[in-house]
């Protein structure tokens, strides 16, 4: 592994997790275009490369920080979503492998583009 390759995993990390505490993302929408653009990894490593890093729970002190704070979090609602969580992405890693990369890859872009335009035009 060279100190660029070393480097841009460190600088992948920091990003996604400062971008996860910060906005509630990390995984999927910073972690796979980066492992894909500045590892050269092809887009299905890239989405199980995101899915391994959040095995441990890479999320406990954020969300530790946020129910300290007042949060409020509903704890039923976390393990039921969870739970299907699991679930889905079992199903969808499933889907996933069966496609090809250049639609895979297509589909990530389109799914990306769909909530990018919600968030900036929704008016709430």
């Amino acid at each position: 592994m060279t100190f660029t390759t070393i480097i841009a995993i460190v600088l992948i990390g920091l990003i996604a997790g400062i971008l996860s505490g910060l906005v509630g993302i990390g995984g999927g929408i910073v972690m796979v275009p980066l492992f894909v653009l500045f590892l050269g990894i092809t887009q299905h490593n890239a989405q199980g490369l995101s899915l391994a890093v959040m095995l441990p729970p890479v999320t406990l002190l954020a969300v530790y920080n946020y129910n300290k704070a007042g949060g409020g979090l509903d704890w039923r609602i976390a393990v039921i979503v969870s739970i299907l969580f699991i679930i889905g992405g079992f199903i969808g890693s499933k889907i996933a492998l069966q496609l090809d990369q250049k639609i895979l890859r297509k589909l990530f872009g389109v799914m990306m583009l769909i909530v990018a335009i919600k968030l900036i035009f929704s008016k709430s």
